[in-house]
């Protein structure tokens, strides 16, 4: 296959002095920075030392106040939720993150992973069929569903309502419920590339702005969406270098046993860096849904 390299245009020397001379860096510094759209002080202080305030408000994300009112009623009415996430890293993280957090709330809340080999990618009848079982009446996708509209509308049929919490580029059709992603057509979020761990976390945004719960309990789980960001090779600008900066901070300064545990059978000590995340880790929180 042809192949053909994109060069990008070099930035004007006067740019790259003023920036230089602005921040008192490296002409080479200065050049790449330039290409990367960084061409003040400010937008150079966002991209190196990132700030959780200028999250973007999860409420502008499509159908956003329309899954935080689902769950409120679901909280009213005691209703069980079920949290259904795809077997990777970013499935997996984005699972344990609203597991973590929403138990501390919601008692009556579980989990459910399928099998790579009999269920396959997405949601899964047998999933559903567990839902209906188990007198589930919310289910919530964490980084799949999008293009499960058979299986959600399975659900819908035996009184089995969806939150789909998704990233991939949705089909023709939405699914039959509440949709949770910023590659809709219809979705103005200003960021468009945050992993399905992201999508859960902004659920979990608006939900603790909604009932005015404590946002700093959420941000201390932000190790999970670093991880999920890593793990699922997201770009890392915008929001995501944001929650990616706070979360590998979180995950340094006062990792989780459980990835503790994991590094140390790599012969990997802290500090780490995302890079062992993605080598270390990622492949470690894998190899559990291929066994």
């Amino acid at each position: 296959m042809q192949k053909k390299w994109l060069l990008k245009v070099p930035p004007s020397q006067t740019k790259i002095q003023e920036l230089r001379s602005e921040l008192k860096i490296d002409r080479i510094v200065s050049s790449l920075l330039l290409q990367r759209g960084i061409s003040s002080f400010e937008s150079a202080q966002a991209f190196f030392r990132p700030k959780l305030e200028d999250l973007h408000n999860p409420f502008l994300m499509k159908d956003m106040d329309l899954a935080v009112s689902r769950i409120e009623t679901a909280f009213i009415k005691n209703e069980k939720i079920l949290l259904f996430g795809d077997y990777d890293v970013d499935g997996t993280t984005a699972v344990a993150l609203m597991y973590i957090y929403l138990k501390e709330q919601y008692p009556n809340i579980e989990f459910y992973i399928p099998n790579r080999y009999s269920e396959g990618y997405g949601i899964s009848y047998q999933g559903v069929d567990y839902a209906i079982k188990e007198d589930i009446s919310l289910i919530i996708s964490l980084d799949c569903g999008i293009k499960s509209n058979d299986k959600i509308s399975y659900a819908k049929e035996n009184g089995v309502d969806f939150i789909v919490c998704d990233h991939h580029n949705p089909g023709e059709k939405l699914p039959d419920a509440i949709v949770l992603d910023p590659k809709r057509k219809d979705c103005n979020y200003p960021y468009k590339e945050l992993s399905g761990c992201g999508v859960g976390f902004k659920l979990l945004q608006a939900l603790t702005i909604e009932l005015n719960w404590d946002e700093k309990q959420l941000f201390e789980n932000l190790d999970l969406v670093a991880i999920s960001i890593g793990a699922d090779i997201v770009q890392i600008t915008g929001e995501n270098r944001i929650l990616c900066f706070h979360g590998m901070e979180k995950l340094n300064k006062s990792p989780r046993p459980a990835f503790e545990e994991l590094f140390k059978l790599a012969n990997k000590t802290f500090p780490i860096s995302l890079t062992d995340v993605v080598f270390t880790i990622a492949p470690r929180i894998n190899a559990a849904g291929r066994f």
